[in-house]
């Protein structure tokens, strides 16, 4: 068994697998087209290549899945979801966030540059183990590790302490699952609020859908056809045309509209129907 493995899912839910620094196992993009990634790399065709040269990029560029990770970094992208939580926490809006980092699993942060820094470069999370020095550079800054012996993902989990500790505003990024639901439906104090950010959302299904813009206060687009569909027929507010960033809830366009200020951007609209002309493909 290896002891250092760590699976993601990145540019269009391609299964990832990095074992000891190395990348082990690289699947096939059924999505064949990115504008973001289009936008930043002028890559016309997600392949087996550009993904193995891009996990290696954040491997060489961050430390992705090692213990030379970076934990602390500034904005990636304009508007993102560790961007909106990063901005929200320091204007006080957010006072903790319960994330998931590789090498350590669920975690709770305090530190904005750190929130940024675990989640701004990061696809989804599906498996990690512990990585020591990882987990030290976190609890230096004052992380919580839900578990440092096992680097368990579970966000529920992470909810429970953040509670225990005593925080009020607290914000939860999660991939879909059912454990959105579970999150939303947790006994809480009236005086304490729970925000929940869903990424990662290619390939959810028309009913998973539903249920996320029933529980969730902001929820990204990704190349779900399942969330395309669900926001041609409902309407939520959103922000951008490429992927958009859809608010589930008012204090979700809240938090989004403090980004947008923030950055001088025209803030949330629901103007449809929606400009596609340089979405992913295929949607999934």
């Amino acid at each position: 068994m290896v002891e250092d493995r760590h699976v993601i899912e990145t540019l269009g839910k391609v299964r990832v697998v990095i074992e000891n620094g190395e990348i082990t196992e690289v699947g096939e993009s059924e999505m064949k087209y990115c504008p973001m990634f289009h936008a930043m790399h002028k890559v016309d065709e997600l392949n087996e290549e550009f993904i193995r040269k891009n996990i290696q990029f954040r491997i060489d560029d961050f430390g992705m899945c090692t213990p030379e990770r970076i934990i602390e970094m500034d904005d990636l992208v304009t508007v993102g979801i560790s961007e909106i939580l990063k901005t929200n926490m320091e204007k006080g809006n957010i006072d903790c966030v319960v994330g998931a980092c590789d090498g350590a699993g669920t975690l709770l942060m305090t530190n904005p540059r750190v929130v940024q820094g675990v989640g701004g470069r990061v696809s989804g999370l599906v498996s990690t183990t512990p990585i020591p020095e990882v987990i030290k550079k976190l609890e230096d800054r004052d992380c919580i590790i839900l578990n440092p012996k096992t680097a368990e993902l579970n966000q529920l989990e992470g909810l429970k302490i953040a509670l225990e500790k005593g925080y009020k505003n607290i914000a939860i990024t999660i991939l879909p699952s059912p454990m959105v639901e579970e999150i939303r439906k947790y006994p809480v104090d009236d005086d304490v609020n729970v925000y929940i950010f869903v990424a990662h959302t290619t390939g959810a299904k028309a009913q998973e859908v539903e249920m996320l813009f029933e529980n969730a206060d902001i929820v990204t687009a990704c190349a779900s056809k399942a969330i395309d569909e669900y926001a041609d027929k409902h309407k939520p507010y959103y922000y951008g045309v490429k992927v958009p960033i859809f608010c589930a809830s008012e204090e979700g366009r809240r938090f989004l509209d403090v980004r947008l200020e923030k950055i001088n951007k025209p803030l949330t609209t629901n103007n449809y129907p929606r400009n596609k002309d340089d979405a992913p493909h295929k949607l999934l």
